[in-house]
C-alpha cells in the first residue's frame, strides 16, 4: 500500500480538513458550522483510534484527543493573523516532530509520518518563500485548518510521538511544547478577552503578534521573536519526551514560568480602542479590577507549586521510584496546593502588589513558602505514613518553589517598573 496507505487517516483527514476551510473560504461559513465540521473529523480520527493515550480511560482519552485536535485545528487559523506567522510555526512543528519520531525507539515504525511530515514541511517551505513580510500571496482558511488538523493527528499516530513514559506529566509535555505557541497564544488571548468582557469567539487585532507590534516592532521582527519561541519549545518538547532528567525537566519549568512572565508582559499591551488610552499603551490586567489580578496571582502560584512539587519528586527519585510512587504525588498533589495557598494566606502573600515588590516583600513570600511547605509535610505524613515520603522532597519542593516566585514576581516588577 505504500506511504499513503500506511498513513491514510492522516492524508484523509487533511483532505477533509481542507475542503471544510475551502468551503469557508469561498462561502464564509458560519464558525459554528465550522465547527461542527471539526468535531466530526475529530471524531472519525478518533475511531480510528488515533488518540493522546494521556490516560487509561479510553472515554476520557478520546475526548480529551477530541478537544486537542479541535483545539490546535483553531489555534492555527487564529495564528493566521500576520504574514509569514503560521506557516512559519507550521515549518518549526513540523520538523521537531521529525526530528522527535526520528529519534524515538520506534523510529522505523514512524517512517510513513516522517515522510508525511516531510512533505508537508517541504510545501510550507516553499509557501513561505512567497508568504513571508510582506507576503504575496496567503492560505486561507483551507491552508491554516489543514496545517492544524494534520500537525495536531500527527502527535497522535505513532508510539514514537507517545513514547513509553512512566507519568502521565511527561507523556503530556513532549507534544504540548511542541505545539506551545499555538497554545499559548490561543490561550492568551481567549483569557484577556474574557478577563476585558469581550467574547473569545469575536475577531480582533489582540493576538501576541498584533501585541509585539504596537510594542514597537516591526511585523517582521514579531514573527521571527514567535518562530524562536517556537523552536526553543519545540526542542525542549523533543528532549523531554526521550528523556526526563533533572536538568531537562528544570530547564522546561524555567521555560514555562518565563513564558508566564512574557503572557503578562503581552497582556500589558493596551491593543483595544478604548477613549482613555492610546493603541499601545500600558496597563493593568484588562479591566483594571484588583480581583482580576488576584485570580492571575493565585492561578500562576498554584501552577508555580505544582511545577514546584513535581520537580522536588523527580530530582529526589530515579525513574523507578517515581513511578512506584506516581499514586501517592498524584494523590498528595492537591493537598501540597491546597496547604500552601493555605500558608500563603496565613503570612498575607495576596496583601500587597506584584508591582511594589521589594525585599520585605520577598521575605514574607519565603516565610510563606517554609510555612505552605511544613503543612503539606505534615498532611503527608498523616495520610501516608511518616516513612512514606522523604523529608528531602519538601526541602528542595521549599527551595524550588521559594526561587521560583521571587524570579517571578522580580521579573514582573522589573516589567511594571520599565512601562511605568
Amino acid at each position: 500500500t505504500g506511504i499513503a496507505g500506511e498513513t491514510a487517516v492522516p492524508l484523509t483527514a487533511c483532505m477533509a480538513i481542507f475542503a471544510v476551510g475551502l468551503v469557508d473560504d469561498v462561502f464564509a461559513l458560519k464558525p459554528f458550522t465550522k465547527l461542527i465540521g471539526q468535531i466530526a473529523l475529530a471524531g472519525a480520527v478518533v475511531y480510528f483510534d488515533y488518540r493522546l493515550y494521556w490516560v487509561e480511560s479510553r472515554l476520557l482519552d478520546s475526548v480529551f484527543t477530541m478537544v486537542w485536535l479541535v483545539g490546535l485545528t483553531n489555534a492555527f487559523n487564529l495564528l493566521d493573523n500576520m504574514d509569514g506567522l503560521c506557516a512559519g510555526i507550521a515549518l518549526v512543528v513540523a520538523v521537531m516532530l521529525i526530528i522527535g519520531l526520528q529519534s524515538g525507539a520506534s523510529s522505523d515504525a514512524a517512517r510513513p509520518e516522517i515522510a508525511f511530515l516531510a512533505v508537508m514541511a517541504g510545501a510550507v517551505t516553499g509557501f513561505l518563500i512567497y508568504n513571508f513580510p510582506p507576503a504575496s500571496i496567503f492560505m486561507g482558511d483551507s491552508g491554516a485548518l489543514m496545517l492544524g488538523f494534520g500537525l495536531a493527528v500527527l502527535t497522535l499516530s505513532n508510539e514514537g510521538v507517545r513514547g513509553s513514559r512512566s507519568d502521565v506529566v511527561s507523556a503530556i509535555a513532549g507534544p504540548v511544547f511542541v505545539l506551545l505557541i499555538p497554545i499559548f497564544d490561543t490561550t492568551l488571548v481567549t483569557v484577556l478577552r474574557l478577563l476585558a468582557g469581550r467574547s473569545p469567539a469575536t475577531g480582533g487585532r489582540d493576538h501576541s503578534s498584533h501585541r509585539l507590534v504596537a510594542m514597537g516592532l516591526s511585523e517582521r521582527s514579531a514573527v521571527l521573536v514567535l518562530w524562536a519561541l517556537a523552536g526553543l519549545g519545540g526542542g525542549l518538547g523533543v528532549v523531554l519526551r526521550s528523556t526526563q532528567d533533572g536538568l531537562s525537566l528544570a530547564a522546561g519549568a524555567t521555560f514555562l514560568v518565563l513564558m508566564c512572565v512574557f503572557a503578562f508582559f503581552l497582556a500589558r499591551v493596551r491593543v483595544y480602542d478604548d477613549a482613555h488610552a492610546p493603541a499601545g499603551a500600558f496597563t493593568l490586567i484588562p479591566g483594571d479590577v484588583p480581583y482580576k489580578r488576584r485570580i492571575v496571582e493565585v492561578l500562576v502560584d498554584v501552577t508555580l507549586a505544582g511545577a514546584a512539587y513535581y520537580l522536588a519528586n523527580r530530582l529526589q527519585l530515579d525513574r523507578e521510584e517515581f513511578a512506584g510512587n506516581a499514586e501517592k504525588f498524584y494523590g498528595s498533589l492537591p493537598l501540597v496546593l491546597t496547604a500552601q495557598l493555605a500558608g500563603f494566606l496565613i503570612v498575607g502573600v495576596y496583601r500587597g502588589t506584584w508591582d511594589h515588590f521589594k525585599r520585605k516583600d520577598r521575605i514574607t513570600f519565603l516565610k510563606g513558602v517554609a510555612l505552605g511547605a511544613a503543612i503539606s509535610q505534615a498532611v503527608v505524613w498523616l495520610l501516608y505514613g511518616y516513612y512514606s515520603y522523604s523529608i528531602g522532597i519538601f526541602l528542595i519542593y521549599m527551595s524550588l518553589l521559594g526561587g521560583l516566585m521571587v524570579v517571578t514576581r522580580t521579573l514582573v516588577a522589573a516589567i511594571e517598573d520599565a512601562f511605568d
